[in-house]
């Protein structure tokens, strides 16, 4: 059984969003009514929210889908006792496919989060260039508006690295991926520096690299993506080629554990991985 994060490499086909949703519609109205009953122009609004004037525009106008942080702050700034983050459901919907929506809600308040990545590099460590370097490769083609509200959602997603307190993350990178010059050399090597960096600041992160030439090798069936909540469940993702489902079944979530631990034993150690990932970036 393949299990990987929906979007870490591409996303199944959903309908193009040029044309903004009712719900996406009624967000921006609600946006604009709050801040005109407020009495503050899109400007004011931008400055203390830290965004464009551009973008809360957008917003306003249902050209872009606010991110759950600005839903909140923009609650709080223009006194709508709540109604603005109740709509932070309805834009999740809006960002990712609607299999995938109960992993993203779990994953952000998730105690730990695990995954085995045997094609790119996982989705949360991804630089912004790498993300739409994968996009310039996806077969069929998405349009620039889908391809810009997938990578905002992602992005918004990689918040949770900087969660106080983090969720503990461990990840096993099969070595072609740090060698797969997706969007060429220098995006690669950036890629690469990015995670070396994050490995070594983010003391809640390890990440581990398994050799191409190991002869032991627990992870034949494919990718793995588990996570651990607060209350002790465990979870699991299973993504094909057209849509994915959320595990919560003991008995395969547990033969996932078992098997993501066998890779984790096999994988080099952190410390080696870090050496590999440093001495490939440096021959870019």
């Amino acid at each position: 059984m393949a299990v990987v994060v929906m979007g870490e490499r591409a996303t199944p086909e959903r309908a193009d969003t040029a044309v903004p949703s009712p719900a996406r519609r009624h967000v921006g109205d609600l946006l604009r009514n709050f801040r005109e009953r407020s009495g503050l122009s899109r400007k004011d609004v931008a400055g203390r929210l830290l965004v464009s004037e551009s973008l809360a525009g957008a917003y306003e106008r249902a050209e872009r889908i606010p991110t759950s942080k600005y839903l909140e702050d923009a609650d709080a700034l223009l006194d709508a006792r709540g109604a603005l983050k109740s709509c932070i459901p309805l834009m999740e919907e809006e960002k990712y496919p609607p299999t995938f929506v109960g992993w993203v809600r779990l994953e952000r308040t998730a105690a730990s989060i695990s995954s085995y990545e045997v094609l790119v590099f996982p989705g949360l460590l991804q630089t912004q260039e790498y993300m739409y370097a994968l996009y310039e490769e996806r077969v069929p083609q998405l349009s620039e508006d889908r391809i810009e509200k997938d990578v905002v959602g992602r992005l918004e997603r990689q918040a949770l690295l900087s969660r106080t307190p983090p969720p503990v993350i461990g990840y096993v990178i099969e070595e072609a991926v740090l060698n797969r010059p997706i969007g060429g050399r220098d995006v690669l090597r950036r890629q690469l520096l990015h995670v070396l960096e994050s490995a070594r600041t983010m003391h809640h992160l390890k990440v581990q690299v398994m050799p191409t030439d190991t002869s032991e090798h627990a992870g034949v069936h494919g990718p793995i993506k588990l996570l651990g909540t607060l209350e002790g469940r465990n979870f699991a993702y299973d993504e094909g080629q057209i849509s994915g489902r959320l595990i919560s079944k003991p008995q395969e979530v547990n033969q996932l554990i078992d098997r993501f631990g066998a890779l984790r034993a096999q994988a080099l150690t952190p410390r080696k991985s870090a050496e590999l990932i440093e001495r490939m970036a440096g021959q870019l």
